[in-house]
């Protein structure tokens, strides 16, 4: 038989914006306990005690702080160099036999514009294609027999180098695109390696992407 202790853990696990500000203890355990009581009670198909669903809420808030936030939070703080580049393009190109040898005469010509910015990532059916708009001209050249799904122009990315353990804490990337999300920030693209993710916005937001991201290093 469930006990109200899992039930309540279970829920909250299905509320990422409730479990963080759990785990930072923002939030009125007393009050939220209310809030929630018709749906555990539905859940366990019995009444739940108010005080019960408060005393889960506490020991799923402490051990959230301790186990997660604390671990993210220790990785952040070695976040390395944060890159900003402006007057970007994104282009999506849907796949095409000749989509390879496109791109590989772009990549020729490119190869010596040391101060442009080009990345690409290749999906199941779309090729993404992100630009300086120096180089516009150019994928106007190369690509104008490949069929262009969206074009999305006056866009800056923002890079940033984490350390070599972000990849054995699970969360990192939840939590710095929830505090994006709550200043507003809308991640037009992400292009990620191993150790390193850039992400796409808008220009009129990447001051504020790039404040919210060096601000993680002093949490």
């Amino acid at each position: 038989m469930k006990t109200i202790a899992s039930v309540v853990e279970e829920y909250i696990k299905t509320k990422p914006f409730l479990s963080t500000a759990l785990s930072q203890g923002i939030i009125n355990l007393t009050s939220l306990s209310r809030q929630i009581q018709p749906d555990i009670e539905i859940i366990i198909k019995k009444r739940a005690k108010s005080g019960a669903i408060v005393m889960a809420l506490k020991r799923i808030s402490d051990n959230m702080e301790f186990v997660s936030t604390h671990k993210i939070v220790k990785v952040l703080k070695g976040i390395g160099d944060i890159t900003v580049r402006s007057s970007l393009i994104d282009y999506s190109f849907m796949i095409s036999d000749s989509l390879f040898g496109a791109q590989s005469l772009f990549l020729s010509e490119i190869n010596q514009k040391k101060d442009s910015f080009y990345t690409s990532s290749r999906g199941v059916s779309e090729c993404n294609i992100v630009i300086s708009n120096n180089l516009s001209l150019l994928i106007d050249k190369y690509f104008k027999n490949e069929f262009l799904v969206k074009k999305l122009e006056n866009l800056s990315s923002v890079s940033i180098k984490l350390p070599n353990e972000n990849i054995s804490i699970p969360g990192i990337y939840y939590f710095i695109f929830q505090r994006l999300s709550w200043e507003g920030v809308n991640i037009i693209e992400v292009i990620s390696t191993s150790n390193e993710f850039t992400i796409l916005v808008d220009e009129d937001y990447v001051n504020t992407a790039f404040k919210v991201i060096k601000d993680l290093k002093s949490l």
